[in-house]
């Protein structure tokens, strides 16, 4: 069994490229990659408005102790995001606006985890996005091993450290490192039929046409019934 360890100079994804996802969002990104990628519904922000995306730092830490959360701290840099998974389900508050600070002062975009935060008026208040299961006052300790760039599982999504955090107001979608070139074209591509559907909507067209689904709903079976034909 492999023991605990802390894995420095991990791999980044090209950071234009890593920017750039920001600005599609973690839905159209999700949908862009196939429907895959996405944390989940538990995973939500704590402040409303941010959008972001940089690249993830890992810590896997032992349930109610932030020990490797510090750790992480001194391996992340600018454009970074630092991702938190307690081996165990742990709803204790890992960060508060101390580390907060620290993580800002060395240019990390965003905090994600499946864990639990604290001090979220004063974390709201200095404008450093947070994304969170758990919202708890309940502080840790300092003295359990874990890890640190090595692979996590975020409520069911592999999250290798370099892969490309992608996080707004819809939650958080992991993009794998080797995969974030070709999802940015594609999220700009989905992006481009969503402009030209909006303009066909605005003159008066509606989805069952522009989507093609009047062959679906014959395909399925479903019988279209006019009211006055008197069927029940």
């Amino acid at each position: 069994m492999a023991g605990h360890r802390i894995v420095t100079n991990v791999p980044r994804a090209d950071r234009a490229v890593v920017d750039a996802l920001a600005q599609y969002g973690s839905a159209t990104v999700h949908e862009a990659m196939g429907r895959i990628g996405y944390a989940g519904h538990r995973i939500r922000p704590i402040q409303q408005g941010a959008a972001i995306s940089g690249s993830a730092v890992t810590a896997s830490v032992a349930p109610g102790d932030n020990l490797m959360v510090h750790v992480a701290i001194e391996q992340a840099g600018d454009g970074d995001v630092i991702v938190v998974v307690p081996t165990s389900d742990s709803a204790f508050g890992f960060i508060g606006e101390l580390m907060a600070t620290q993580m800002q002062t060395r240019g990390v975009r965003a905090y994600v985890t499946s864990g639990g935060v604290r001090d979220t008026g004063e974390l709201r208040n200095m404008s450093f996005p947070v994304w969170a299961k758990f919202v708890s006052s309940e502080g840790t300790v300092k003295d359990t091993p874990g890890s640190v760039n090595v692979p996590v599982v975020l409520e069911g999504v592999l999250v290798n450290p370099g892969d490309v955090i992608v996080a707004d107001d819809d939650g958080v979608t992991v993009v794998p490192r080797e995969l974030a070139a070709q999802t940015l074209a594609a999220a700009e591509a989905r992006a481009e039929k969503e402009l030209r559907n909006r303009a066909r909507y605005a003159a008066g067209e509606i989805s069952m046409d522009v989507n093609g689904l009047r062959p679906v709903i014959e395909q399925l079976g479903i019988e279209v019934v006019d009211y006055d034909s008197g069927v029940e």
